[in-house]
């Protein structure tokens, strides 16, 4: 009998080490995917709360006292909401708008095209029924 609990209590410990091991997984899941996720200004915390923008009075930047950042309005320092430096949101965001103004004129370039090539469509198609 002795045995049987030793064996029960033992496994009574695999089941809460093995909940602790996926209550760990999942923290860190949750910290990398924010971590992947900030990108740009971000107007959303992954908690669902607002970033905002503040500045860090205690932290300098070369010789301009306070340091900006964008941050979760109810940030804790879990790795679970968004903190990030101002600069860094900004030139992220930056190079976003150049990757989407790029993408528009590359648009632009294929709509000349087809308006050209849609020009010549009606210039036949008039001369065929001008035929006909």
């Amino acid at each position: 009998m002795e045995r049987r609990q030793i064996v029960t209590f033992e496994g009574s410990e695999m089941d809460e080490e093995q909940r602790d091991m996926k209550a760990h997984k999942t923290y860190y899941q949750r910290v990398d995917f924010i971590s992947n996720s900030l990108h740009g200004i971000s107007q959303l915390c992954p908690c669902g709360s607002i970033t905002k923008e503040i500045v860090d009075e205690e932290d300098t930047y070369d010789y301009l006292r306070g340091k900006r950042y964008f941050i979760c309005k109810d940030f804790e320092n879990d790795g679970l909401h968004y903190r990030q430096p101002w600069v860094m949101g900004a030139q992220e965001e930056v190079e976003r708008l150049k990757q989407k103004v790029l993408r528009h004129e590359n648009l632009l370039r294929e709509c000349e095209a087809l308006k050209a090539y849609v020009k010549m469509l009606v210039k036949r198609v008039s001369e065929l029924e001008r035929l006909l």
